[in-house]
């Protein structure tokens, strides 16, 4: 089986975890699996880079760059001898990780000079938190007596456009990945590829983004013709709801990749709807699975509806956001008010979550980001005047909610039956959204009734039918 598995942070945040990753990919190699393994940097590292980055590109302290090396240092020789036994395999990784964090004092000395931070720096400076990592995990596959070699994601072919912090790969890529990385599957080593890096068609270093290790995962998978993309994650697959808010949440053995984007935009964190669009194309099976429970199957997910007796799949909260009303009797038949509302939105980068507008054109309701809350007030309040849009107001005691599932679509009564549970627990809906897919329904709720809400409908619709 062709497989390529992408480690998360959690599962790399030491040496003990990396060994722990080892030796399940060595049980995997045993057993005549074909692999690529994605890896994360240590955890902290990658927010440790940024934010020294940032902290020296204003003090201009070098002395701050120093103590910051020193403390990865340690932290990266610390999982050395954790993940490794072999002292040839020891010397070698720390050799390769001293060139590295000699490379990376420089590039930050160089910033404290030059007093600014732009995209491009950032990306190479945020790089290194994989780049250090995958010569440890390398290492100890290899400690285990199983070939292993380490590429970056630029090296393995993910090449992108220049849109430094938020790449795109371009077409050619699958076909680079396909060249460099098929020979490799077909000898008996495992290949480690840093995830979330890339390169520009410059050989500049670029990223990914956020999920970015997770997208160079199914960039790669489609890419070799994987049989299936594992995501290794430090929870059960994907869940019903949040088991931090309802504690009867349990895993979900199967959904759709409709299913699993719904879910990842409203709130279920643990895919990015980008993670998977390579898949989509390429019809490949997503797994998530927990890396420190190996033996649970997780959640697979497919291209097609799985046929279930279960209408709804989850119940999601999405909580730190605001709602914007836009209202004025001057909207009223206006041509291209909702076109100027969302191109000033996106002039200052503000992403809408939820759209709800009135037959009567008065009113318009949004849902952003509660950080974005103030930049996206002022971008509508200067972009009409009082003629238009008599007001702008906001509220940010709100969360959204979502109910998502395929078999939504075309089963009547969906509706009524949220909206019913959520009178009879007295839940005020201060705004709903459905999308044309029917595959769900989300809806704002005040902020001290959004708990109640999720756990209501997860009863409801879910409980029992597992």
């Amino acid at each position: 089986m062709r497989i390529v598995m992408k480690f998360g942070g959690t599962s790399v945040a030491n040496g003990e975890k990396i060994r722990h990753v080892a030796t399940l990919l060595k049980g995997f190699h045993e057993k005549g699996d074909e692999l690529i393994a994605v890896t994360s940097a240590l955890g902290g590292i990658t927010d440790g880079l940024l934010g020294t980055a940032k902290d020296v590109s204003k003090s201009g302290k070098v002395s701050q760059v120093k103590e910051f090396i020193a403390d990865i240092t340690k932290k990266h020789y610390d999982a050395i001898h954790a993940a490794i036994e072999d002292e040839d395999i020891i010397s070698e990784t720390i050799e390769v990780i001293d060139q590295r964090l000699d490379e990376l004092e420089k590039a930050l000395i160089g910033i404290c000079y030059l007093g600014e931070l732009t995209p491009r720096s950032i990306d190479y400076i945020s790089s290194y938190g994989e780049r250090l990592a995958a010569p440890i995990v390398s290492g100890s596959i290899r400690s285990l007596g199983i070939g292993s070699k380490w590429l970056t994601g630029g090296e393995a072919g993910i090449i992108t456009d220049s849109n430094y912090g938020n790449a795109r790969p371009l077409e050619k890529s699958y076909e680079l990945i396909k060249e460099r990385l098929s020979p490799l599957l077909n000898c008996s080593i495992v290949t480690v590829v840093t995830g979330f890096i890339a390169e520009d068609e410059a050989g500049i270093i670029s990223t990914l983004g956020r999920s970015g290790s997770d997208f160079s995962a199914s960039i790669l998978g489609a890419a070799v013709k994987a049989d299936e993309i594992w995501l290794w994650k430090e929870v059960h697959g994907i869940m019903t709801s949040d088991p931090r808010i309802v504690p009867e949440a349990k895993s979900l053995p199967q959904i759709s990749y409709i299913e699993a984007m719904e879910l990842s935009y409203f709130g279920a964190k643990v895919l990015h709807p980008r993670t998977i669009e390579p898949a989509i194309k390429h019809r490949i099976p997503v797994r998530v699975k927990n890396t420190f429970e190996p033996a649970f199957e997780g959640t697979l997910i497919v291209a097609d509806q799985v046929p279930s007796q279960d209408v709804v799949k989850a119940v999601t909260l999405i909580k730190d956001v605001a709602l914007v009303n836009i209202c004025g009797a001057g909207m009223m038949g206006t041509i291209g008010t909702a076109a100027r509302v969302f191109t000033s939105l996106a002039n200052v980068g503000v992403n809408i979550i939820m759209i709800s507008q009135a037959s009567s054109e008065a009113n318009m309701s949004l849902v952003v980001m509660e950080e974005q809350l103030e930049t996206a007030v002022n971008a509508i309040r200067s972009e009409f005047n009082r003629n238009v849009v008599g007001d702008v107001v906001y509220d940010r005691d709100i969360c959204a909610v979502a109910v998502v599932g395929a078999g939504m679509d075309g089963t009547p009564g969906v509706a009524g039956r949220v909206f019913g549970i959520l009178g009879k627990e007295k839940v005020n809906i201060i705004m709903i959204s459905q999308g044309s897919s029917q595959h769900n329904i989300s809806f704002v709720v005040s902020s001290k009734d959004a708990i109640n809400a999720v756990r209501a409908l997860h009863r409801e619709f879910t409980e029992g039918h597992q």
